[in-house]
């Protein structure tokens, strides 16, 4: 396996029991990967097996990093795995599988990337079944691939990772070789952050940008009017005033284009 840190963490993971594992998930300490002051607030980088690349995907579903209860779930299935006799990239593959996205989240995704002619570039009838029969053109992973936290708490974008020389190492050190590794994919950032993230990675990587689907409203439930109108299911006069449209209605138009380019 390549770029990745499991085949060193994987004796650890099979040597905790399951209470130790716990400790080291609410603090960790041997899996700490690594740890910085930036202006008075300590930031921490842990482990958690999030290695597996699809080689074969042709689209990366770009999160900003996992949260602690991912980290939980993909370090509990792959000590699981590991226990059970799979081998490291087998059990990497396992652990992976608590990355995707379900439940609101996963139906707003589907709607804006199907609204951008995302399934029709794939030739696919519906981006949905990405995460059922066709889910092996599919890779889900993070900008900053192993779990970041901020004194303590999930980091949210704060500082920023483009401009935050220890984050921006941890950028280029893991999802930049990432994206070397699918040059040929769709880049699909969720929230501007994100979106600004993989836009450097990608210069860095030698990836056309044009295959990096920046813009696209986050599908969180809380961008659920800027989804709406994204996708005309709310009219430009019955916005509330969080909403720019202008900025809307540039997103898409470009992101259109991009899909337009890549099917010639």
């Amino acid at each position: 396996m390549e770029n990745t840190l499991l085949p060193h963490y994987a004796p650890l993971l099979k040597s905790l029991t399951e209470a130790e594992l716990e400790r080291e998930i609410a603090q960790p300490a041997e899996l700490r990967i690594d740890s910085a002051v930036v202006r008075g607030k300590t930031i921490e980088v842990a482990y958690a097996p999030f290695d597996h690349v699809n080689h074969d995907a042709r689209v990366v579903i770009v999160g900003v990093t996992p949260g602690r209860q991912q980290m939980r779930n993909a370090l509990v299935e792959a000590r699981r795995a590991l226990i059970e006799g799979e081998c490291v990239e087998g059990a990497a593959e396992r652990a992976k599988v608590f990355a995707s996205f379900s439940g609101p989240m996963r139906n707003n995704l589907v709607d804006l990337l199907n609204d951008i002619g995302v399934a029709k570039l794939l030739g696919l009838e519906d981006t949905r079944t990405l995460w059922n029969q066709d889910a092996h053109l599919v890779h889900f992973t993070s900008a900053l691939r192993y779990p970041v936290f901020v004194n303590g708490s999930n980091y949210s974008g704060t500082p920023d990772m483009v401009r935050t020389s220890f984050l921006q190492n941890q950028l280029k050190r893991w999802f930049v070789e990432e994206m070397k590794l699918l040059p040929n994919a769709l880049y699909v950032p969720l929230g501007p952050k994100v979106g600004e993230a993989v836009v450097a990675a990608a210069e860095d990587a030698g990836v056309d940008r044009d295959r990096v689907l920046a813009g696209l409203p986050h599908p969180s439930g809380a961008s659920a009017e800027r989804i709406s109108y994204f996708l005309g299911r709310k009219r430009r006069e019955d916005l509330s005033a969080k909403t720019n449209p202008d900025k809307l209605d540039s997103a898409r138009i470009l992101l259109c284009r991009k899909i337009q380019r890549l099917e010639a």
